[in-house]
């Protein structure tokens, strides 16, 4: 009797941990959608190149793919840039160190210097790297 009160509570405990950390993950990841995108809106260079992973696959609303140079190349010389920049409604799902995160992208672009409204979905792809979550894939779609 006392083995499985010991088992139970073991596991109760286990348990626990379990989803505390699933939590915290998820709040991680939060942040880093954030900085991602502050550093997208501000031209940050720097932190997108940290939040970023070497094999990042970027993907456009408009089918465009980009590698991670050509991504952060397209922010640092205003080809993209935004005077607004939002990502609303989110919903991330954990799976390990795997994120699946979906949101509406609501910016106010500026491509090559042409303002742009732009309303899309996005969908990326975030896994946790030696500590910290890197974007490694991202999807934008028209709704």
């Amino acid at each position: 009797m006392t083995r499985m009160k010991l088992l139970v509570g073991f596991m109760c405990l286990f348990s626990g941990y379990v989803a505390a950390s699933t939590a915290s993950d998820e709040q991680d990841v939060a942040k880093a959608v954030d900085k991602m995108t502050q550093a997208m809106l501000h031209k940050d260079i720097a932190t997108l190149n940290a939040l970023t992973s070497d094999n990042v696959t970027y993907g456009h609303s408009s089918g465009k793919i980009q590698n991670k140079q050509e991504f952060v190349a397209d922010i640092e010389t205003g080809r993209s840039g935004f005077k607004t920049l939002q990502m609303l409604n989110q919903k991330i799902k954990m799976n390990g160190d795997t994120a699946l995160v979906r949101n509406h992208f609501s910016a106010q672009a500026v491509n090559s210097g042409v303002e742009v409204p732009t309303e899309i979905e996005n969908f990326q792809i975030w896994q946790k790297q030696k500590g910290q979550w890197l974007l490694i894939g991202r999807q934008a779609f028209k709704f």
